[in-house]
C-alpha cells in the first residue's frame, strides 16, 4: 500500500512580505544592478575594535564598517544618491540606510540621517535604536523611504560574498560577509594567517560605470586595511 501524498504547505504573500516581495521585484525590473566583489585585511579594524573597547568605547565590526563606508562615500560622492526618473540625485549628506532582518522572515532598512557627522558612538547609538524601533513597527516613513546608500550585513553567516538588491531609488548597496583568515607572505618573507571580510558593492550601472564603482571599492578597502577610529 503506498503513503498517502504529502501535504505542502502554502504561505500566501500578504502584508508586510508581499511588499517586500514586489519591492525586489521592481527594484531588479528598474535598475541596471551590477555588482562588484573583494575582500579587504581586517586586521587594523579589528585591533582598533580591541582598543576602543579597552577604553570602554562599545562598537561592533558593522560599526566601523559604517564608519569606513562613510569615509569611502566622502571620497566617491557619486554612489550617495537617489536615480528619480530621469534625474540622478547626488546627496550633500549621508543617510545611510542599515537593512534589518525582523522575525517571520521580514526586512527593513530605515536610514540614519547625517551619518558622516557621527563619531562611533553616536551611529553604534542611532543603530541600535532603528533596530529596536524596527522591532517595535515604530519606523517613521521618512526613516523607510529616505536613505541615499545602504548596507546589508551578513558577517554572522559563513557568506563570503553575495549580490545585494539595490533599495532603489537609491544606486549604492554595500554588502558586508563574513570574516575567514588567509595565509598571506609577511614582510619577512614568513607566512601568516590574516582576517580578510568580504565585501559586495551593487550599484546602478546607470548611474554610474563599473571603473568609478570599483575605485570606491578599492578605497573602501584601503580605509578598512588603514583604520583609524
Amino acid at each position: 500500500m503506498s503513503a498517502p501524498p504529502a501535504t505542502d504547505t502554502v504561505v500566501p504573500l500578504r502584508g508586510m512580505r508581499a511588499m517586500i516581495a514586489e519591492k525586489m521585484v521592481r527594484s531588479l525590473a528598474e535598475a541596471a544592478q551590477l555588482t562588484h566583489h573583494a575582500s579587504a585585511d581586517a586586521s587594523r579594524l579589528l585591533a582598533a575594535r580591541a582598543t576602543l573597547a579597552a577604553q570602554g568605547v562599545k562598537a561592533s565590526v558593522e560599526d566601523l564598517l559604517m564608519l569606513a563606508t562613510l569615509r569611502m562615500l566622502k571620497a566617491h560622492p557619486e554612489l550617495n544618491g537617489r536615480l528619480e526618473g530621469r534625474e540622478l540625485r547626488l546627496a550633500s549628506q549621508v543617510d545611510l540606510s542599515v537593512a534589518i532582518a525582523l522575525p517571520g522572515n521580514l526586512l527593513v532598512a530605515p536610514a540614519i540621517f547625517g551619518a558622516e557627522a557621527l563619531d562611533i558612538a553616536a551611529l553604534r547609538a542611532a543603530r541600535q535604536d532603528l533596530a529596536a524601533r524596527a522591532r517595535a513597527n515604530r519606523l517613521s516613513v521618512s526613516e523607510m523611504t529616505g536613505g541615499t546608500f545602504c548596507i546589508s550585513n551578513l558577517g554572522l553567516t559563513r557568506v563570503e560574498a553575495f549580490t545585494p538588491i539595490l533599495n532603489t531609488p537609491q544606486i549604492g548597496i554595500l554588502g558586508i560577509g563574513c570574516t575567514r583568515e588567509r595565509a598571506v607572505r609577511e614582510a619577512d618573507g614568513a607566512i601568516g594567517l590574516r582576517p580578510f571580510i568580504g565585501l559586495s558593492l551593487t550599484f546602478d550601472h546607470r548611474a554610474i560605470d563599473g571603473a568609478p564603482a570599483a575605485a570606491a571599492l578599492t578605497t573602501l578597502c584601503h580605509e578598512i586595511e588603514d583604520f583609524a577610529p
